[in-house]
């Protein structure tokens, strides 16, 4: 991941849910607030309900696979943090990945695509 740096202080977490934005599907929580900095800082959370932790870090490391083949695609400069919920344990790897890009786009930050409509 180019221009992502991972975010690990408590206190952000907790500040992102409470005053960020959000956006929310059956496989994720997305929340979203910009940090003023060149880089965005991505935390991801899988709480105990999903399994145990070769089930978590599993829906952990789709996540990061998720995100980091799309990063081009969003703003930098924001703080992220990708909440799983139950669904995304057993969900189609493909449906993860347009729940999520659906979620960046409902938050505002994807990228304007480059040379317009032809």
């Amino acid at each position: 991941m180019k221009h992502t740096v991972p975010l690990k202080e408590n206190h952000i977490f907790r500040r992102l849910y409470q005053k960020g934005k959000r956006s929310v599907s059956p496989y994720f929580a997305v929340y979203c607030r910009p940090n003023g900095r060149a880089v965005t800082r991505l935390g991801l959370t899988t709480g105990v309900k999903l399994g145990n932790a070769v089930t978590r870090n599993r829906v952990r490391r789709r996540m990061r696979e998720i995100y980091r083949t799309h990063e081009e695609e969003f703003l930098p400069g924001y703080d992220l943090v990708i909440v799983a919920r139950t669904q995304a344990v057993r969900a189609p790897y493909g449906e993860m990945e347009d729940s999520f890009r659906r979620s960046m786009r409902r938050l505002g930050l994807t990228a304007p695509r480059e040379g317009g409509a032809c």
